[in-house]
C-alpha cells in the first residue's frame, strides 16, 4: 500500500510541475496597455495573443459608470483546456477616470493586444 500512495504522490507532483511550465496569461497587461489611453469609448472587443500565446484569447468591455468620465473595464482571458480539465481563465475589473472622453458613445475598443 506505501507503493501506490508513493506512486500517487509522484503523479500528482509531475502533473502539477507540467502546469507550471505552461504559461500563464494575466489580464494585467492587457489593462496596463489600456491605461495609456487618454480615451474611452463604452463597447466591447475580443482578440488573441497570436504566437506569443497560442491559444490564449480575451474579451473587454467598457462601461461608463458616472457622468465625470469614470469608466469600468472588464477583461476576460481564456486559456485553451489542458488534458480534459477546465479553461484557464483570468478575470480584471478595473476603474479608469477618462474626463476626456465623450459620454455615451457606444462602440468597439481596439486597443488590447492582437
Amino acid at each position: 500500500m506505501a507503493i501506490f500512495a508513493i506512486l500517487s504522490l509522484v503523479s500528482s507532483n509531475l502533473r502539477i510541475a507540467r502546469r507550471l511550465q505552461e504559461p500563464q496569461v494575466d489580464a494585467g497587461m492587457l489593462v496596463s496597455q489600456l491605461s495609456l489611453t487618454n480615451q474611452l469609448q463604452e463597447g466591447g472587443d475580443s482578440g488573441n495573443f497570436g504566437d506569443v500565446y497560442p491559444g490564449y484569447k480575451w474579451e473587454s468591455t467598457i462601461t461608463q459608470v458616472a457622468t465625470n468620465g469614470l469608466f469600468q473595464v472588464e477583461y476576460l482571458v481564456t486559456g485553451p483546456s489542458m488534458r480534459g480539465q477546465d479553461p484557464v481563465q483570468s478575470h480584471l475589473s478595473v476603474l479608469l477616470w477618462r474626463p476626456n472622453s465623450v459620454a455615451g458613445l457606444s462602440s468597439s475598443f481596439g486597443g488590447g493586444v492582437h
